[in-house]
């Protein structure tokens, strides 16, 4: 049924949960599972174009955050091939994590994308987004969501 499955991370239990999940359906459908994780830039004060760090300083801090992503993305994906999966570890940088996780699923071919969702209601989903809700809203291909 699904031959290439691709499972968004972002190091928190729950996201741990829906890659442990994702490793499941891979196993059971003999499937390629991509694991990705999106890391945002450096984000800059309210003040357009103003910041106390210079150049080099953010694109170090920026670096760090990447070597994190793929070192948790390495243990993950030791845990998953240990279960005999075929497995891609993709590390992206985009303040936009649904559409990055979106671009990442399309160039893969994945025909299904896992993901967690945190439940934020009311206010905090107005004040943070949902990412998981604009995957939902703007995927073209099943999307499942562990809660």
């Amino acid at each position: 049924m699904y031959k290439k499955i691709l499972v968004a991370t972002d190091g928190t239990k729950l996201s741990r949960m829906a890659v442990e999940a994702a490793s499941q359906l891979a196993v059971n459908f003999d499937a390629v599972l991509t694991i990705v994780r999106v890391v945002p830039p450096y984000q800059k004060t309210f003040f357009d174009g103003s910041s106390t760090l210079s150049i080099k300083e953010m694109t170090a801090i920026e670096k760090e955050w990447e070597d994190q992503a793929r070192a948790s993305l390495d243990q993950l994906r030791k845990t998953t091939v240990a279960q005999h999966i075929s497995v891609n570890a993709v590390v992206t940088k985009s303040s936009n994590i649904s559409e990055a996780l979106l671009k990442v699923a399309k160039k893969s071919k994945a025909d299904l994308i896992v993901m967690a969702s945190h439940g934020r209601g009311g206010v905090k989903r107005v004040l943070l987004g949902s990412e998981t809700l604009q995957v939902l809203t703007h995927s073209e291909i099943p999307v499942l969501v562990i809660r």
